[in-house]
């Protein structure tokens, strides 16, 4: 194992087992939060009330040292009360920019499809660009950034749902899901999880941080394997399943994702068993599918995708 590798694993595992104090048996879903904090990315998380999705964010922020802020979106909620505005301050007799709540590290946009599109796309060019024009003037957003909307799958009514295009911007969709039995009875019978989360510790520095940031790109990934990402890119684009295949920017996320999971999983090259790992979540959410089908659905054709591309075998 490489020194970079060795490195890798462990900042993963401190982050993940000090996470895991707050949210239980969620240990893969929050390794893949943090490729995609790693990767520069932005999540969306769409499951049913009362799963974690806050407390993982915050849990998540605490670990990291990391300012969070919530912004709970409404259907009366404005792009500037994401961005800031102009105001006149009558003391100084000038104008004063008071910056929004994306100005901070971790942003948790709560339930983003009950606001309108206008103020949803507020949001794209903090997650594309990771800077806010307003009144004329650009300004850069603190580093590091992210972004983690929520969803709920199962309440519809009144909502707005995101556009394909705006989709696409996000790198993971994730799903907590519920707990096992034994795991949700431990969780009833402890404090509760605010208590928890006040007494995390950060566990990572800045500089740490950084380091997993700018050193996954030197990963190897080999011609074969490679080819094997663009065969499941190429799958979804000609299934007749699908009216809408993966794009280019999930390409670029596949590949990036793959190479964090490899040195989380101690290895400086990428395999076959990385690109799966990723696969459905990078890729997914990315996909338009014939009719009116539940995600679940589309998820499952796109297992069968993967499952008939033949996976190129290591060489020795």
């Amino acid at each position: 194992m490489s020194e970079t590798a060795k490195k890798y694993v462990e900042l993963k595992n401190k982050i993940v087992e000090n996470c895991s104090k707050v949210i239980v048996g969620k240990e893969d879903k929050i390794k893949l939060l943090l490729i995609t904090f790693v990767c520069g990315g932005h999540v969306l998380l769409e499951d049913v009330p009362g799963t974690g999705k806050t407390m993982l964010l915050r849990a998540f922020a605490k670990t990291i040292g990391a300012d969070f802020k919530r912004i709970q979106f409404t259907p009366d909620l404005l792009p500037s009360d994401i961005t800031g505005i102009n105001f006149f301050n009558r003391k100084t007799d000038e104008f004063e920019f008071r910056h929004g709540p994306i100005f901070t590290n971790l942003v948790l946009a709560d339930e983003i499809n009950r606001a309108t599109p206008r103020t949803q796309s507020s949001l794209l060019e903090a997650m594309a660009e990771k800077q806010v024009s307003a009144d004329g003037m650009t300004m850069r957003l603190p580093e590091p950034f992210m972004v983690m909307a929520t969803q709920n799958p199962i309440e519809s009514y009144g909502t707005f749902p995101l556009p394909e295009a705006q989709l696409d911007r996000f790198f993971m969709r994730l799903s907590l899901g519920y707990m096992t039995r034994e795991q949700e009875l431990s969780v009833i019978a402890r404090k509760s999880s605010d208590a928890i989360v006040d007494e995390l510790k950060n566990v990572v520095t800045l500089d740490e941080i950084e380091y997993l940031k700018n050193n996954f790109n030197s990963v190897k990934v080999s011609d074969e394997v490679a080819g094997y990402m663009m065969d499941i890119i190429e799958g979804t684009r000609h299934d007749n399943k699908f009216t809408i295949g993966s794009s280019t920017r999930g390409a670029i996320a596949l590949y990036k994702a793959s190479q964090v999971m490899a040195l989380f999983e101690g290895r400086d090259y990428v395999i076959p068993e990385d690109v799966k790992a990723v696969a459905e979540p990078v890729l997914c959410h990315r996909l338009t599918s014939v009719g009116n089908v539940s995600y679940e659905d589309v998820s499952r054709c796109f297992k069968a995708i993967i499952e008939n591309i033949t996976v190129p075998l290591e060489k020795i």
